[in-house]
């Protein structure tokens, strides 16, 4: 991952990207891209999404994956333990006795009957 991040940073500079690089736009950014992610399956099943565009959509997830990684690096975080992390309260939040198979917010599987 380091690696990668490095890749991405290094592209940046190398066209003075990083002035307007600031976190506020990076996130920005982040939910920009994902807009158009979202658009390639807008009135359209996920099926016939995948097959009209995939490269498009490839790019997309490339694009908000670039964002988040630089968000993340600027930011001092290390992408593997905020995953991790999240991972772990999601584990908390989603316990596998009360949400396999199930599509209920977090909220909801206490209200309801298991």
């Amino acid at each position: 991952m380091d690696d990668l991040i490095k890749e991405i940073n290094e592209f940046r500079d190398e066209r003075d990207w990083r002035q307007f690089h600031n976190a506020k736009d990076l996130a920005l950014s982040v939910s920009l891209e994902a807009s158009e992610l979202l658009e390639n399956f807008q009135w359209k099943t996920s099926e016939e999404a995948i097959a009209d565009d995939l490269e498009n959509i490839k790019d997309e997830i490339a694009d908000v994956m670039i964002y988040s990684l630089m968000l993340a690096d600027d930011l001092g975080l290390s992408v593997e333990d905020i995953i991790r992390d999240k991972i772990k309260k999601n584990g908390q939040n989603y316990p596998v006795e009360k949400s396999k198979g199930r599509k209920d917010k977090y909220n909801d599987l206490e209200k309801k009957d298991i």
